[in-house]
């Protein structure tokens, strides 16, 4: 996979191959800027050729795809990014209940107050905020690690049928070649594109009426599911209680899925906009794709469902992929940057204990990139992750094979101060089956110039 450079200025560069890299930093021609992207910086070049590079987005509730493409459509950079956006909302309303739980139970807290609140236009929920926070940070700092040109934002699902017949209305427009396309697409993503009866999948699905329609079922949304061909078959027109009565806990999920709306689509409906102002604002044109088209650019080329080839697929400068001999996959988990809650509190809201409002400890701060070379005992070796800070000074290392945990400070080295997310790699095939030679994670925690520590600018 390729590797950031920039200029004596730190301005990008083309990015360019790891072997590459390695001569640069060998021959003392260049020194490490950032460990993860892997970002190197030249000491003795100024400005240079470049070509114009493309940040792909294909925006989703749990995980947004990334790719960075050249015009040729070749990927030079993939990552895909886990928000924290549920994880916010549970907070809030945990803190909420505790809230509402102190003022009911007439401790001494102060009263509810409800003068001047007033909500900012175009404000959005915390939990949507952070989605769409994640995508414009990661399209900011791609921009300052590579030459960036444009912008590619999967945006809206057209309506197919319109466009089809832009003159269609009425009944027919209900009832044309595509009615039930927008059904399908939405019953796809609530049952998760497999049988909801026997959970097969890659298999053709048919709809199918949880309570069939003999026995007087509707053909609402909420009363629709998927079902294999034999399921659909064996069912008939059985009500689903008698169809299921010898599998009731199959019976319990269907039915609680059933009544359940489709957060994650909504999320998504909700910020689209939203973020493609905020994109706008960068000042760089911003392509936008339909999902359709990048479904259609995916499957005429053969490849994958991932969120990162998603990405890559998205608009009309997704007809043509090019994948390299492998490709590694950068996967970022939001994680926030620590609480302003210093009273950590039992299930009922009631303190049970503090925690030090001194977040740095040694020298070291939890979030923090660094790299432990332990030289004997138990936990003897070489362990890079990022840190979990105990006053004690025996700290926890997140490692790619897991917790490690009482490493002592004295052992471990910064080599990226945390920014709020945690990071892994994933080294995939690509579409021919072909893979790379290394692990990206692993080079950059390797490479030359480890010992003398990473530059200032990281």
């Amino acid at each position: 996979m390729a590797v950031f450079v920039i200029d004596k200025r730190k301005d990008p560069l083309m990015p360019c191959s790891e072997k590459r890299a390695r001569l640069l930093l060998e021959k003392g021609k260049a020194v490490i800027h950032r460990r993860i992207p892997f970002t190197i910086r030249l000491k003795d070049r100024i400005a240079g050729e470049v070509q114009p590079l493309c940040v792909k987005v294909d925006p989703g509730s749990k995980t947004t795809g990334l790719a960075v493409t050249t015009e040729y459509g070749k990927v030079v950079f993939a990552a895909e990014i886990q928000h924290r956006g549920q994880q916010a909302r549970e907070a809030l309303q945990g803190r909420k209940g505790f809230r509402k739980g102190r003022r009911s139970r007439n401790l001494r807290y102060r009263a509810p107050r409800f003068d001047n609140r007033t909500r900012l236009k175009g404000w959005l929920p915390p939990s949507l905020e952070s989605r769409i926070g994640n995508i414009v940070t990661w399209a900011e700092r791609l921009r300052k690690l590579a030459p960036v040109t444009s912008l590619s934002q999967e945006l809206v699902r057209f309506d197919l049928q319109q466009m089809e017949n832009p003159e269609i209305s009425g009944i027919e427009y209900q009832q044309g070649t595509l009615a039930g396309y927008e059904v399908r697409e939405y019953l796809l993503e609530k049952w998760g594109r497999k049988c909801a009866y026997c959970d097969a999948e890659n298999t053709p699905l048919q709809f199918d009426h949880i309570h069939a329609k003999a026995s007087g079922g509707s053909n609402r949304i909420s009363n629709l599911t998927l079902a294999c061909g034999p399921c659909n078959q064996k069912k008939d027109s059985l009500d689903i209680e008698v169809f299921l009565k010898s599998k009731p806990k199959i019976l319990k999920r269907i039915l609680a899925q059933a009544k359940r709306p489709l957060k994650d689509a909504a999320a998504v409906n909700a910020t689209r906009w939203e973020l493609y102002n905020r994109l706008t604002a960068t000042g760089l044109p911003v392509e936008i794709g339909s999902g359709g088209r990048t479904k259609f650019n995916r499957t005429q080329q053969h490849l994958p469902k991932s969120h990162w080839i998603d990405a890559a697929c998205v608009g009309l400068s997704g007809e043509q992929v090019v994948m390299p001999a492998g490709v590694c996959v950068f996967g970022i988990k939001a994680m926030g940057r620590g609480s302003y809650q210093r009273t950590r509190v039992n299930a009922s809201g009631f303190p049970r204990g503090y925690l030090s409002r001194q977040k740095q400890y040694l020298g070291f701060q939890t979030g923090d990139i660094v790299i432990a070379d332990v030289p004997k005992g138990k936990k003897s070796g070489v362990h890079a992750g990022r840190v979990a800070i105990r006053m004690s000074g025996s700290f926890n290392i997140q490692t790619a094979d897991g917790v490690v945990q009482g490493i002592s400070h004295r052992h471990c080295r910064v080599i990226q101060r945390g920014d709020g997310y945690n990071y892994s790699t994933t080294l995939i095939a690509n579409h021919k089956g072909e893979r790379a030679k290394g692990h990206a994670l692993h080079d950059a925690l390797s490479l030359p110039g480890l010992n003398a520590g990473v530059s200032r600018a990281a």
